[in-house]
């Protein structure tokens, strides 16, 4: 194990370097949380799709229990029950539009993973700067449990747990637990747990942080301890389920699943499952005793329990869904906690959309009206006078506007209408509007994909590393 641990402290040093203007000290919060001979433990693996390209390249790193699609590359990393997902980057010969340009692709685009240690994280989707449209990198970065760096290039930057950057490029940051940032470029900011950052320069600026006290009880992460609050321990109260799903090699397929729906291999699904036509179910979701109608989809690391989701739902990764029912077209963003109990339901109208990073922990039943934007933390129906808006009204405002620990600022008809088309693009690269012919997505494609293992040196000074592996057509 000597080479992985000179590794590990190689990386660490790399990212220190790039923190140093902020004066932050990466080593008390990751010695908490990995354990270099837990390395050893899990298979990595990789999926096989003749609908997505196979170029991996895996150098001088350890990959337990990590999964790889598409074309991704890892040097001088050290990845734990990460997901890297490459299934929709770019190709060559497309054509980027980025306000009067028009850029092509030169190159297949990759996800470029060097000297970066990612902890139960999830990597998805292609990178949104124009600078590097053939490379989504992330280079000296440690990133901890249940983060995900979403289209997001990364250089130099700490993420806490449960933290979520998306669409923004970062150089030398650190993000705080359960921060939620989609910010186009970020450099040098250190930026407080649970804080809801949307911004499109010279259009709109959204921006919420979570009252401290409040949130620590949801996420609290301090160095020389591990994360802990009610997220971890919703997660470990889970973790079981999964451990039968990594063990057995054929995972029976429940009955009554239409062939235009997409069950993970590697998903959770427990007994009374109703799924619809066109319904996308994400490896490591987690589904019981729930109702999926068409379209809807469950992303990396959601959990959906005794709830109903009429149709067409997105539920983005990360999401938490329990005792709640779901109107039609329903957006649940990113890491967004959202517990009823059975004798307190939530109750969610069609056409809502629940920020990423929002915590609804209901204390009595609370009903959603149809069409609202919904952030911050709620556990009352009277809560939702200082943590919602029509999405209507919110169309209306030019200039400022501000409630409670809220502040927008900029042209809320461009804010409305960015996350209807995000929606909109979502639900069709999921396949949601397949109709037999056309609109083929995820749901569709990512039914026979084949799956094949890796393993690390079991002893040795190279003991937990992976040999060099290249994996091409």
């Amino acid at each position: 194990m000597k080479e992985l641990l000179s590794l590990f402290d190689r990386i660490i040093q790399k990212v220190n370097i790039n923190l140093r203007e902020i004066g932050f000290d990466v080593s008390p919060y990751v010695s908490e949380i990995i354990r270099l001979e837990h390395m050893l433990r899990f298979y990595a693996f990789y999926g096989i799709t003749p609908n997505h390209p196979l170029n991996f390249e895996f150098r001088h790193s350890s990959l337990a229990g990590s999964y790889f699609l598409g074309r991704c590359q890892a040097i001088n990393s050290i990845l734990y029950k990460s997901d890297i997902r490459g299934d929709e980057l770019k190709k060559k010969g497309d054509v980027v539009r980025y306000k009067d340009f028009e850029i092509h692709v030169n190159r297949d685009e990759g996800i470029h993973i060097q000297d970066t240690i990612l902890i139960k994280t999830l990597v998805h989707n292609y990178s949104h700067d124009p600078e590097t449209l053939e490379s989504f990198f992330i280079n000296n970065t440690v990133s901890t449990p249940f983060a995900n760096i979403h289209g997001s290039p990364t250089d130099g930057c700490f993420i806490g747990p449960f933290a979520t950057v998306d669409l923004t490029t970062m150089i030398d940051c650190v993000i705080g637990a359960y921060s939620y940032i989609q910010a186009g470029e970020i450099g040098h900011l250190s930026i407080n747990p649970g804080t809801v950052w949307v911004r499109n320069p010279d259009q709109f600026n959204f921006l919420y942080c979570y009252p401290p006290d409040r949130l620590s009880h949801y996420i609290h992460f301090a160095a020389g301890s591990p994360p802990q609050g009610v997220f971890m321990d919703f997660v470990e109260d889970h973790k079981e389920a999964f451990q039968r799903v990594f063990e057995v090699v054929n995972i029976e397929r429940p009955a009554n699943i239409p062939n235009t729906a997409s069950l993970d291999r590697f998903a959770v699904i427990k007994p009374k499952i109703r799924i619809g036509e066109n319904v996308l179910v994400s490896q490591r979701a987690y589904l019981d005793n729930s109702h999926l109608g068409k379209g809807a989809n469950a992303q990396e690391n959601c959990h959906i329990i005794n709830s109903r989701l009429q149709g067409y739902n997105v539920t983005a990764h990360g999401a938490k869904i329990i005792e709640a029912d779901l109107g039609r077209y329903v957006f649940v963003g990113f890491n967004s906690f959202l517990r009823g109990c059975p004798e307190c339901r939530l109750s969610v109208g069609e056409e809502t959309v629940i920020m990423p990073h929002t915590i609804i922990d209901v204390q009595e039943p609370i009903r959603i009206p149809a069409g609202q934007l919904v952030w911050g933390l709620i556990n009352k129906q009277a809560d939702l006078e200082s943590n919602s808006i029509a999405l209507d009204d919110l169309s209306k405002i030019e200039g400022r506007f501000s409630k409670d620990r809220l502040f927008f600022e900029g042209r809320g008809a461009l804010f409305v209408s960015a996350f209807r088309d995000r929606i909109q693009h979502i639900l069709q690269a999921n396949g949601a509007f397949f109709d037999g012919t056309r609109n083929k997505g995820h749901a569709q494609t990512n039914q026979n994909i084949s799956f094949n293992t890796i393993q690390p040196y079991p002893e040795g000074k190279l003991e937990g590393l992976y040999p060099t592996i290249l994996i091409q057509p």
